[in-house]
């Protein structure tokens, strides 16, 4: 074998994780990221995969079917791995919370569940959760949120085509809802309370840490003693948090 068939092949083996968790994929609205996350399954291996909420965009197909191959191709690979001994396990999240109706049931050896306590290879507990139910938009005002939603989708629509533009001109890409959620005042204070209020859950609840999704912003962080872990996205930022076996907790970009 030559040197360059050598490296060719180190390229082509997935790396191997003891634990992966996404969320926020959004299969079936046009933002989605399928090829890219088509990819990042083919080339990331685990032992077990958490699915944290929001995977099925429910919301937007009652209002327009959109379910490309590529997005069919995501169910398919995620029931191939379940099929090649990766444990699954699918907590649902506000907008694919129809799937809440079919909790403690497995559809092709994906497990459903409310919520999970995952420990880690060093022994720490981490609730495992969408963080829907401590959004108060969501809980007390759905309309509200069904809003965000579509100024949300109009903003990454905008992105799509200013960054075609951005690319003819060697720009990389460059997201505003992300610089939204960075420099508008209450967008910060809203991930900030956020991301207190689920340390404190998981405080409440005698564990180490919480994995969550659902406000699109990736982090692994030290609040008060817990360890606040956010998978992001897989709609602008193309996010994962990966576990290594040595409990090691990571964000993949």
């Amino acid at each position: 074998m030559t040197e360059a068939q050598d490296v060719h092949n180190e390229l082509d083996e997935p790396k191997l994780y003891r634990t992966l968790f996404l969320s926020d994929i959004h299969l079936g609205t046009r933002g989605c990221q399928a090829e890219l996350l088509l990819d990042f399954l083919r080339h990331n291996e685990s032992e077990e995969l958490f699915l944290v909420g929001d995977i099925v965009d429910g919301w937007r197909l009652k209002q327009a079917w959109h379910w490309p191959q590529a997005h069919n191709d995501v169910v398919q690979k995620l029931l191939r791995k379940v099929r090649k001994g990766t444990r699954v396990v699918f907590v649902p999240g506000n907008h694919d919370e129809f799937a809440r109706e079919f909790l403690g049931m497995e559809f092709g050896g994906v497990e459903v569940v409310d919520h999970v306590v995952h420990e880690t290879a060093d022994g720490r507990k981490f609730l495992v959760v969408h963080g829907d139910q401590f959004d108060i938009v969501v809980r007390n005002a759905r309309w509200l949120a069904h809003l965000g939603d579509w100024a949300y989708d109009f903003a990454i629509w905008t992105n799509t085509w200013f960054n075609v533009a951005r690319r003819k001109c060697g720009l990389p890409y460059w997201s505003f809802s992300k610089w939204a959620k960075l420099k508008v005042k209450n967008a910060v204070n809203f991930i900030g309370d956020f991301e207190v209020l689920l340390a404190g859950e998981a405080r409440k609840r005698g564990v180490d840490g919480i994995v969550c999704g659902h406000i699109h912003h990736a982090a692994i962080r030290e609040i008060d003693g817990v360890t606040y872990v956010n998978t992001g996205d897989f709609v602008e930022s193309c996010t994962a948090i990966a576990e290594h076996f040595d409990g090691r907790l990571e964000l993949l970009h």
